[in-house]
């Protein structure tokens, strides 16, 4: 069991209670555990129309997460993915619904129609004023005849909330809501299942394969297509929704499906609003994780067109923690850098020895990417590969504009090149090393002088001396080498590289927090990628 519960039997009651304690005051629970799992408000004023919603739980934080002020009055839970209990459901209703009756939002899934519907049946037999409205926004499977409902709930949930906030009736508050239906539509994609707890996770989505449209049940979507990239999934989802794009202005809720990190939601934010469907969207909920399918990694996009006083509504503060609120999408805003922090560019100069070294550099670093990257996953973060060709990348890109025909100058420019584009730690390193060459050359000295200067410059700041497992220990004999021939220094910095791997405990660098039973082994990572560029030139020259 690779989750952090008790038991799959006490893990919804217990997820409730955690939600209570930390709601100052603001929720309870009926009594009634296991069975009856209800979240209801504790200020709530009982002359308004009252909003009950629910379902299954693992869509965390729906649906307990939107009661409160302004959104639900109560949500009833069930098992995860379970529909709750005509009784349960009941006694939501009971709990909170005054004269001015209820209306219970319901998602199109056969349990919690038959189960809310027949507890508003008996609702209504105690005198109480019921209404029922099912959401079925999914545009995945058009041909169905009853369209799942997913995350476009959470539009329905605020508009009738407002509504009901402010004192509508039940027959203005249930007609806002079916408006809102009317015109709300979703669809998701994944690139993994989600892990039902208690039960084996089913593998049906393949490396390099995502799902469009799957339901937040973890139910199969409408087709398994190739994922190359964030811009392509949003394609591919814009696709789906762009026949369904009305006149005017619309609002999109970005709403993450358990996983995915709030680096992807934002970055996913930018590719809806750069879409061809971009231009009809003013405002955005999220992204955000709202209506979830446990830890499922994927996204889920609902469109809904904007009438009358939405917006009002969807923008009207709420107490309910997990709504994220409705902003407007705006321009990207650049502002200068500060004085003294724009670059002075050199002159470019050309020599074509020196671009091709450069150049040739480069390309090794880009090639070792995904080695250095598995290497240092095992004693750091698993981003030394991607940071060293995202530098070299951007070098390569620069090499028209740097000063090439003169090396005091060139390592001056490149160290101010990897001080803007290379992140980390290794990156002020970097940058520090190629600066104190070029002070060095500035004062006469020859190339390997040079660099061994701006060797010594990194070990003053960074601390780190050979044998303390970093990328001196490559470095450092593969300099004092290099006047014997590039093969010495090629052999002295592999053997450097390949003694870290008998070195237990760093001393200096990230991976001095790792245990010595994650390094033993396993070469750094910086010292390995020096070796490989030391062997990679030299046999470059060698097929020359």
């Amino acid at each position: 069991m690779r989750q952090f519960i008790n038991s799959k039997e006490s893990l919804v009651t217990e997820a409730i209670d955690g939600i209570l304690l930390t709601a100052n005051g603001r929720l309870a629970r009926l009594d009634g555990y296991p069975h009856i799992k209800v979240v209801v408000r504790t200020d709530w004023d009982r002359s308004k129309v009252a909003l009950v919603s629910g379902g299954g739980s693992g869509h965390e934080p729906s649906h307990a997460g939107f009661v409160g002020r302004g959104m639900l009055t109560a949500a009833v839970c069930g098992d995860v993915f379970a529909s709750p209990s005509v009784d349960a459901v009941l006694a939501g209703i009971l709990a909170v619904t005054g004269s001015a009756g209820c209306l219970l939002i319901v998602k199109n899934y056969t349990g919690d129609r038959l189960n809310f519907g027949l507890a508003a049946e008996r609702a209504r037999a105690f005198g109480l004023k019921v209404s029922m409205v099912v959401v079925d926004d999914d545009v995945a499977l058009p041909d169905l005849p009853q369209s799942r409902g997913v995350a476009g709930t959470l539009f329905v949930h605020k508009i009738a909330g407002a509504l009901a906030e402010e004192g509508a009736d039940l027959d203005a508050v249930t007609e806002a809501a079916k408006q809102v239906i009317d015109g709300v539509m979703s669809i998701g994609m994944s690139l993994d299942t989600c892990t039902v707890p208690g039960s084996p996770k089913e593998l049906r989505i393949a490396d390099g394969m995502a799902e469009l449209g799957l339901g937040i049940h973890g139910e199969a979507g409408v087709e398994q297509v190739e994922f190359k990239s964030a811009k392509q999934a949003m394609d591919m989802i814009v696709d789906r929704l762009a026949p369904t794009i009305k006149a005017g202005s619309h609002v999109a809720l970005l709403n993450n499906l358990g996983s995915a990190t709030a680096l992807e939601m934002s970055l996913l934010a930018g590719e809806l609003a750069k879409s061809r469907i971009g231009e009809h969207i003013s405002y955005l909920v999220g992204p955000a994780p709202m209506m979830t399918s446990l830890d499922m990694h994927g996204f889920s996009i609902s469109l809904l067109p904007l009438h009358g006083q939405m917006l009002k509504a969807l923008q009207t503060a709420v107490a309910p923690w997990a709504w994220p609120g409705c902003h407007a999408i705006s321009e990207i805003q650049v502002l200068p850098l500060p004085d003294g922090l724009t670059p002075i560019q050199p002159m470019p100069s050309k020599n074509k020895k020196a671009e091709a070294l450069i150049r040739r550099c480069c390309e090794i670093l880009i090639a070792a990417e995904g080695d250095l990257n598995a290497l240092d996953a095992k004693s750091g973060d698993g981003d030394t590969g991607s940071t060293l060709s995202t530098a070299s990348r951007a070098l390569i890109k620069a090499l028209d504009r740097l000063p090439l025909a003169d090396w005091t100058q060139l390592y001056r420019a490149i160290g101010l090149e990897l001080s803007q584009t290379m992140g980390g730690s290794s990156g002020v390193l970097l940058a520090i090393f190629f600066t104190a060459a070029g002070d060095a050359s500035a004062s006469g000295q020859d190339a390997v002088s040079s660099l061994k200067a701006g060797l010594s410059r990194i070990q003053q700041v960074g601390g780190a001396s050979p044998g303390d497992r970093t990328m001196i220990d490559a470095l450092s004999p593969a300099l004092d080498a290099l006047p014997s021939g590039l093969a010495a220094a090629a052999a002295a910095a592999r053997k450097g590289a390949d003694i870290t791997a008998t070195i237990f405990r760093a001393k200096a660098g990230r991976a001095s927090y790792i245990s010595e039973s994650h390094l033993a082994g396993y070469n750094d990572p910086g010292a390995e990628a020096v070796a490989r560029l030391f062997e990679e030139l030299f046999h470059t020259i060698n097929t020359l």
